[in-house]
């Protein structure tokens, strides 16, 4: 009988430039609540980068520190800085950033509910003005990695599904001709089986269009098995990082991310018994 085989650890293609680096940031909301505390990470040329931690971490403000959307929330970056491929780019506006390159896909997806779902892609293309051809064949790309919307595309976005409304979101980034994309939570609210299919997508552009990906995501358990890379974030700062492999082989990550101690999987209740024995605090 053959042994099982052993399973396809991915590796981050050697480069020597970074398409982003995060130096030591500090955010504060409202001029009052500290939120980062000296974040500091990199995401390589080619990479996907996973961005990990429980709910109200610093992930999705770590995102949005750099696409520079915390205007938006009354945030701001009181410390620190953000290059993107060796620029500093932390003074620019978000449009700006789109035009480097860099987008963001929001969490929760935030499609235009009225548009169709077409529609909601074409929004993604403006940079390129009035290039049809251009716009065409992007578009051509986008339902070539998501046939579902070819289906849906004359649909009315707010009555898809959660994961086609997903796909829209990762489809009008990519109508952009990204070269790094910033995705929160793409597993939120969605079954198994749509997370990965969504998680193999970003593989593939990864891999076939050579789109770097940083990736803040709850899931631990998926996004260690398709990420390079990982930082754990806690309470607004990074508290372990490392190769993926190594961190789904970590002992802390192992009873504190993906509910497995020394005696096996856990409940979550013992999970939460056990926090004061994380290494970091």
């Amino acid at each position: 009988m053959n042994p099982a085989p052993a399973p396809v650890t991915a590796s981050v293609p050697a480069t020597s430039i970074n398409v982003i680096d995060v130096a030591n940031i500090e955010v504060i909301y409202n001029h009052v609540i500290l939120v980062l505390k000296g974040v500091s990470l990199s995401v390589p040329e080619g990479g996907i980068v996973a961005l990990l931690g429980g709910n109200g971490a610093g992930k999705s403000t770590t995102l949005k520190a750099i696409s520079n959307l915390l205007r938006t929330e009354r945030g701001e970056v009181t410390k620190g800085h953000v290059h993107c491929r060796g620029e500093r780019v932390d003074g620019l506006t978000p449009n700006d950033l789109v035009r480097r390159g860099v987008i963001q896909v929001m969490e929760g997806r935030h499609c235009f509910g009225h548009l169709t779902v077409e529609e909601n892609l074409l929004t993604g293309a403006f940079i390129h003005g009035s290039k049809r051809r251009q716009i065409a064949d992007d578009l051509e790309k986008v339902y070539h990695y998501f046939p579902r919307l070819r289906d849906r595309r004359t649909s009315q976005a707010g009555y898809t599904s959660g994961g086609e409304q997903q796909m829209v979101a990762i489809g009008r980034a990519l109508m952009s001709r990204p070269t790094t994309i910033l995705l929160d939570e793409p597993s939120m609210g969605l079954a198994p089986q749509l997370v990965e299919e969504i998680f193999e997508i970003v593989k593939n552009l990864n891999e076939r269009e050579k789109v770097s990906i940083l990736l803040a995501e709850q899931n631990t358990n998926v996004a260690l098995r398709y990420a390079h890379y990982g930082y754990i974030l806690e309470n607004g700062r990074v508290v372990l990082d490392g190769n993926a492999t190594a961190l789904r082989e970590n002992e802390d990550v192992k009873e504190f991310y993906l509910g497995i101690g020394g005696e096996g999987r856990r409940s979550f209740r013992d999970v939460k018994h056990y926090r004061r024995r994380k290494r970091w605090l």
